[in-house]
Formats: structure tokens, C-alpha cells, sequence
């Protein structure tokens, strides 16, 4: 994911998929940039929606004004109450000063609520004519002020079964539902991935100063094979560290280290752990003889080549080779004996 001061630029033009649900939720928001109307982003976490709600602000009328994000579930209700109205110099014990709040700073601008599902029934109840009507005091003060504020929001939860089931305020879920786009998750962006996987590399490698000009085949195809369950913010994660692992200039598998390889990684050793004896721990090996030519052996020298070449994780081996996890267990033992798999 990129960082704020990085997004700060970006427009819905930069914004392209080849995955038609991205292509309609993009779609929509070009046109829903151009009026005032209530976004409401609806998407799991790492998604991308504070990037998209960036994007709209910055392709919008507004966009000479303040883009101002709120993290909805972070603060107190009377804290919170302060930093989106703002407050007077001795409205509270500390209020050494006059503050202004984010509504106030959005003004002629765009106001980003994110996390909104998870705002307390007291805030939601304290912001909905702010919302609405665009009027509020600050703490301390009986003036009323007034804030032209175009409003996103943002969930990873269904704000309208919430509504439904009375955990969110039915009326606020309308004031800010004019508009609600699904982001689609990276799992299901399989048109999107290696574009994506691209431009993280050479974002991540100007950022360290390092030259990186491709990557080998079984990189890619253990990068484009994950699931990505923390989608865009783990794809940037797991880019960082790729780069940061990777000397020369090819981008290789044992440099990519995912989620489910250390699960594979401890499971393997647990496995090891409860078939061998503490005394004589058992290690994957193919140590073969040089002067032994014979197939079996040839083919034994190729499966570690794949292995070593996808990082020793068994799941990717086993998909490269396109063979079953179960086969290539046996291949890996060392067995004096003949192997009981035969030519599988």
C-alpha cells in the first residue's frame, strides 16, 4: 500500500483493471467524482479504499480542497467529538487552545470516515446533522458553524446488515450511502496481479536504490499462485521484503518469503519432529552420487533443483513439477532402498 504523502497526487485516470468487477467499481466512481454525492467503500481489509477515496477527492470539483482522513474507531467518543467539531481554549482540562476540527479543515474539501462501522451509536448519533446539514460547534462554543464537506466512507463490513440488524443508525447508513462501490479482493484479481506485482517492484526498488529487471519464472509463479489474504497492504509488505532480500538485479524464489511458507515451514518441522528420532533428525536431502548417470537419478537431481529453486516449500515444488504433495515427500527421503513410488 502505498503511504499518503505518495497517494496524495493519484487520480481515477491512473486507476485501470482488467478484472470487470474493478472495471465497474472504477467506472462508477469516475462518474460519482463529479457531483457531491455520499461514497460509501465497501471492501476487506488491505483492499485499497483509502487509495480510492484519495483518487475520487483528487478527480472531483473539490480537489483544490483539504482531502482530510478520520479513522472512525480510533478515539474516545468525547475525543472524538473534539478532533471532528474542534474545540475552544478551555472547553476541557488541556484545551490550552482553540482547535480547529476536521470539519472545519475539510471545508470546500472531502472528509474520509475510515472504519465507520466500528464508530460508536453516541459518535454516529453526534455527527449525523454534521453530516447531513453540514452544522456543528465546536466544544466549549454555542456558535454554530458551518462545513461544505463531501463525505466517503469506508468498511470492511456490511454497513447495511449492521443497519438492519440495529447495530449501526439507520439514518446516518442513509446520509452516507449515496453511493456504495465494492472493492474486489486480490484473490479474485488474478487479471490484475502481475501488473500489480510489477509496479510494486519498481516502486520498491527506487525507494532503496536498488536496479531490479526481472524475475524468474518460479518467483512469479509463487507470488501469483498465493492468495493474498491482506491483499494490496501484504502485496506492498511482501514486495518490501522481496527487495530487500534480492542482491543482484533477478528476483529469485528463495527471496520471497509468504505467510503459508512459514506455516509450511514449521508443519515440516513438526512433521520431521514426530517421525524421527531427536538423535537423528532427518533433513530433505538428495545427495546423490556425481558418477551415477542413470534416470532415476537424473530425475532425483531435477526435483531438487525445483525445490531449492521455490524456496524448499513443498506446496509450490509440488505444483511446479505437477506432481502430488504425497510424491514428492517420497522423492525427498532419503531411502537406501528403491524408491516405493515407482515412475509416478
Amino acid at each position: 500500500m502505498r503511504k499518503q504523502a505518495e497517494i496524495a497526487n493519484l487520480t481515477l485516470e491512473a486507476l485501470t483493471s482488467n478484472n470487470s468487477g474493478m472495471q465497474r467499481c472504477l467506472s462508477l466512481a469516475r462518474e460519482a467524482a463529479k457531483s457531491n454525492l455520499p461514497i460509501l467503500l465497501q471492501g476487506e481489509t488491505g483492499t485499497g479504499k483509502t487509495l480510492l477515496a484519495q483518487a475520487v477527492h483528487n478527480s472531483s470539483p473539490r480537489q483544490s480542497g483539504n482531502f482530510v482522513s478520520f479513522n472512525a474507531s480510533a478515539m474516545s467518543d468525547t475525543l472524538l467529538e473534539s478532533q471532528l467539531f474542534g474545540h475552544e481554549k478551555g472547553a476541557f482540562t488541556g484545551a490550552t487552545s482553540q482547535m480547529r476540527g476536521k470539519f472545519e479543515i475539510a471545508d470546500d474539501g472531502t472528509l474520509f470516515f475510515d472504519e465507520i462501522a466500528d464508530m460508536s451509536s453516541l459518535a454516529q448519533a453526534k455527527i449525523l446533522r454534521a453530516v447531513e446539514y453540514g452544522e456543528f460547534e465546536r466544544l466549549g462554543s454555542e456558535k454554530t458553524r458551518f462545513a461544505d464537506v463531501r463525505i466517503i466512507s469506508a468498511t470492511n463490513k456490511s454497513l447495511r446488515q449492521l443497519a438492519g440488524t440495529g447495530h449501526f443508525r439507520n439514518d446516518l447508513y442513509h446520509r452516507l450511502n449515496g453511493l456504495t462501490l465494492v472493492i474486489v479482493p486480490l484473490r479474485a484479481r488474478q487479471e490484475d496481479l502481475q501488473a500489480l506485482i510489477a509496479n510494486e517492484v519498481r516502486l520498491c526498488a527506487e525507494k532503496a536504490g536498488k536496479e531490479i529487471t526481472s524475475i524468474h519464472p518460479y518467483a512469479l509463479q509463487k507470488l501469483m499462485n498465493y492468495s493474498w489474504p491482506g491483499n494490496l497492504r501484504e502485496l506492498h509488505r511482501v514486495i518490501q521484503a522481496v527487495v530487500l532480500f534480492t542482491d543482484g538485479n533477478m528476483i529469485s524464489p528463495e527471496n520471497i518469503f509468504l505467510d503459508e511458507d512459514m506455516f509450511d515451514s514449521s508443519l515440516d518441522m513438526y512433521e520431521d519432529a514426530t517421525d524421527t528420532p531427536a538423535s537423528q533428525p532427518r533433513t530433505p536431502s538428495l545427495a546423490v552420487d556425481e558418477s551415477d548417470l542413470t534416470l532415476e537419478t537424473a530425475v532425483r537431481r531435477h526435483i531438487d533443483h525445483v525445490y531449492n529453486m521455490c524456496g524448499r516449500n513443498k506446496r509450490q515444488t509440488a505444483k511446479a513439477l505437477d506432481i502430488s504433495r504425497s510424491t514428492l515427500d517420497r522423492k525427498l527421503e532419503v531411502d537406501d532402498s528403491d524408491d516405493e513410488g515407482g515412475d509416478e
